[in-house]
């Protein structure tokens, strides 16, 4: 997990106490110095053996780097709760962002071409209807869905390749980077993504994540089960690759 420990390495503790945790039924919220969202999951985590977050109840009296720590864990839920630590951890360079989702920049560069996603997301309609080909890899396929063991078969055709950004949950990010041509235009995406320049480095060119603005407000929408597209109080933002 050489991304994920590099991720972890850039963030400043100090002065970042922990002030809030909500686990939703699908989404996780951290409060440190920002707040800090990740997918929760439930289904993958519901598949593995109890008790799915060892201590919880107790999170609060951990440290931020302890919490962020949990990103490692072999455990979805604990998982989730790390990687919502730690983009409540960064400090997201908004001049170097754009106010643009997911869904417009892969219309944007996959008109014409072979798309494939990772992860089954809203969106796909309008981009099966302008891309070439379209191949959605998923972990818990739908109808017309490939099987993530297909991954490594059709991700090297594509031109243009989005990967959910639960795949640092999981621990298979750097798999699926692995069978990204060097010449794709790759897209890490969903409000588990780290707005951070580091993953430029290992081979992706955009990051569309979520820039939580209004804490309280975000958490409210967490513990009341809110979907992706519900919750209030975040920026929708875009991290390009510089030239």
């Amino acid at each position: 997990m050489k991304i994920l420990d590099h991720l972890i390495s850039t963030l400043d503790y100090d002065a970042a106490p922990v002030r809030d945790i909500r686990q939703g039924v699908f989404h996780t919220a951290v409060v440190t110095r920002h707040g800090g969202l990740a997918a929760t999951l439930p289904r993958d985590a519901l598949r593995q053996p109890p008790p799915l977050v060892k201590e919880s109840g107790s999170l609060l009296d951990r440290t931020p780097a302890e919490l962020v720590a949990m990103a490692h864990s072999d455990s979805i839920l604990e998982a989730a709760i790390g990687m919502a630590t730690l983009n409540s951890l960064l400090n997201i360079d908004e001049s170097a962002c754009r106010e643009w989702n997911a869904a417009e920049l892969i219309l944007e560069k996959g008109k014409g071409r072979n798309v494939a996603v990772v992860g089954h997301f809203p969106f796909l309609p309008k981009v099966r209807e302008a891309a070439h080909n379209l191949w959605v890899i998923e972990k818990n396929p739908r109808e017309g869905d490939l099987g993530e063991d297909q991954a490594g078969q059709f991700i090297p055709q594509a031109d243009v390749v989005a990967i959910t950004g639960t795949s640092l949950t999981n621990h298979t990010l750097e798999g699926l980077l692995a069978f990204c041509r060097p010449t794709a235009f790759v897209v890490l995406l969903g409000d588990t993504a780290p707005l951070s320049p580091v993953l430029f480095e290992y081979g992706v060119d955009a990051v569309s994540g979520t820039q939580v603005v209004e804490p309280e407000v975000v958490l409210r929408h967490v513990s009341q089960g809110a979907n992706f597209r519900q919750i209030c109080g975040v920026r929708r933002l875009t991290l390009l690759k510089p030239d």
